[in-house]
């Protein structure tokens, strides 16, 4: 029975594997060509070639699901059209144990899926974004593409780009009074962090009052404020890209400053419940193939998964934004695809027995 468990493991995991290298291939050489628009002296092919390299762990990430639920049915398809599914079921082995068996590669998928979105992904994506940063515009930072906006409080903050070693360029700061009139504007080429604060370089700084508007220009200022490097990192890449522990920490710090959360939240419980996804796009594809795709061709198990694929990112990006408008907890919008897709695979393999 153990060699049964390996042989049916080693199918569903190599058609996994084979499926999430085509679509993350396919996405890579799109992104490439996306990139590949903005190629300039300093913006090299080499550089673009790095992005993509950097990016790769978190497309992936992204991607595993739906290559769970494709390889899953290209996989059990294979030993269906081949009949194998047939002879093991005569031979005495229930539905039970093949489904359990069939899940168990998929799960361990998304574990190590689990593991790459949290501890790897986001250090690459963050160094990702801030190679392309800076080398789109090396020495005029403030009209920089993929700047950053965040806030403390009654002042706004933008930047370019961040380095890991805590240096920041292209500042500009916007401070506004209670009745959110603008107070000063200050621009900074660069700034670094020590000391638990941040020393400006080259700033250009302009106070608003009723009457006049002056401005001053000095070699350096500090900045006292509670806003770390660390926290900066956060806003570098999507909420998607962020590790669980990172996702929780800034949720806390925007809802501390009155900010929306919820986008925060909501990846939060998408990360946390993505192993359980798979698991129900999973279950959905074992039980079609014994069901009604049980006699079906390749090219029509493909499609179908893809449906089912498109209907559950459709779903999540829509119950998503409906959480945020209608005020209900996201760990809901995350989690009704994940049951629904999981009762629909249950009620279609108690059918086909």
């Amino acid at each position: 029975m153990r060699r049964l468990d390996r042989y049916i493991g080693t199918v569903v995991l190599a058609a996994i594997g084979l499926v999430l290298a085509v679509i993350v291939g396919l996405d890579a050489v799109a992104a490439f060509i996306d990139e590949a628009e903005d190629i300039s002296d300093t913006y090299s092919f080499a550089e673009v070639s790095l992005y993509i390299l950097l990016t790769l762990p978190g497309r992936c990430y992204e991607y595993i699901p739906f290559a769970a639920l494709i390889g899953c049915l290209l996989g059990l398809g294979q030993l269906a059209s081949s009949s194998e599914l047939v002879v093991m079921r005569a031979a005495g082995v229930s539905t039970g144990r093949l489904v359990w068996t069939a899940l168990q590669p998929a799960l361990l998928v998304a574990i190590l899926g689990f593991v790459l979105g949290d501890q790897v992904a986001p250090h690459t994506d963050r160094m990702a974004e801030t190679r392309r940063a800076l080398a789109q515009d090396p020495s005029e930072a403030f009209s920089g593409r993929h700047g950053i906006w965040s806030r403390e409080g009654s002042t706004f903050l933008h930047f370019n780009a961040l380095e890991p070693a805590g240096v920041v360029h292209g500042i500009i700061l916007l401070q506004f009074d209670e009745q959110r009139r603008l107070l000063t504007a200050l621009r900074a080429s660069r700034a670094t962090y020590a000391g638990g604060r941040w020393l400006m370089r080259d700033v250009v700084q302009t106070h608003f009052s009723s009457w006049q508007t002056t401005r001053e220009t000095l070699p350096q200022l500090y900045w006292e404020t509670g806003i770390t490097p660390d926290l900066l990192t956060l806003v570098v890449v999507e909420p998607a890209q962020l590790s669980l522990a990172d996702l929780y920490r800034y949720s806390r710090y925007l809802h501390s400053q009155g900010m929306e959360s919820e986008d925060y939240r909501l990846a939060l419980w998408r990360k946390i419940l993505q192993p359980l996804a798979v698991g129900a796009l999973v279950l959905v594809a074992i039980s079609f193939i014994f069901g009604p795709l049980r006699e079906g061709t390749v090219g029509f198990r493909i499609f179908a998964g893809v449906i089912i694929g498109i209907a559950f990112r459709t779903s999540q990006d829509l119950l998503g934004p409906a959480s945020m408008v209608f005020g209900f907890d996201p760990v809901y919008a995350a989690l009704l695809p994940i049951v629904a897709c999981a009762l629909a695979g249950f009620a279609l393999l108690a059918r086909a027995r």
